[in-house]
């Protein structure tokens, strides 16, 4: 029996342009690709391992032709609408208080910060949680096992009994090796609002 509830915030609460960012990015910074080193700062800095300001001198660094203000823009470029009727449905879970809600994201500061500026009700979401879980904040990332174990040992939970909803198939790969339930949701045909209809099995 699921008592347990761990949300992902991208692509379940928050909808996410991952390949416009992509394009955007390849476009802004005229590239092809996005090299090992990129790469690593990225990780870095969303494990919270780097400050934003090493983060940003790093790309200003490289793209010397874009200001701070641009890279920015550019790295919240996937951030779009939060659509309030989830706030609606976590809040009406929360207040039945059977489950336990937890949130384990992989964000960074400039994107919470985003978030936090542009979607008013930011706080009330965040309330609705039991515990909330940025990776920069407790330095692990998705898809390490590491991180999966440490929300599980700071909880007292039995991974048997915690369900998982991501959009990102390595994460929900990590948390069903760990023995979860998981949902690998797809953001362009399904809804967190309809978690009792698509994985009704799971409270039965």
């Amino acid at each position: 029996m699921i008592n347990t509830i761990i949300f992902d915030f991208g692509n379940v609460f928050i909808n996410l342009d991952i390949e416009g960012s992509k394009k955007q990015a390849h476009k802004t910074l005229c590239i092809e690709a996005i090299s090992l080193e990129m790469d690593k700062y990225n990780s870095l800095y969303e494990q919270g391992l780097i400050s934003t300001h090493t983060f940003l001198d790093f790309y200003c660094n490289k793209f010397q032709r874009l200001s701070r203000q641009q890279l920015v823009d550019l790295w919240n470029y996937m951030l779009k609408d939060f659509p309030k009727y989830r706030l609606d449905f976590l809040k009406k879970l929360k207040a039945i208080a059977k489950y336990k809600l937890l949130l384990l994201s992989n964000t960074n500061e400039l994107h919470i910060d985003w978030i936090k500026e542009n979607v008013s009700f930011y706080e009330d979401f965040k309330n609705c949680f039991d515990a909330f879980y940025l990776s920069h904040e407790i330095h692990l990332i998705k898809p390490n096992q590491d991180i999966f174990e440490f929300v599980l040992k700071e909880n007292n939970l039995n991974p048997e009994e915690c369900l998982f909803i991501d959009d990102n198939q390595d994460n929900i790969k990590s948390a069903h090796a760990l023995n979860l339930k998981t949902w690998h949701i797809n953001p362009n045909t399904e809804d967190v609002v309809n978690l009792f209809k698509i994985k009704a099995h799971l409270f039965e």
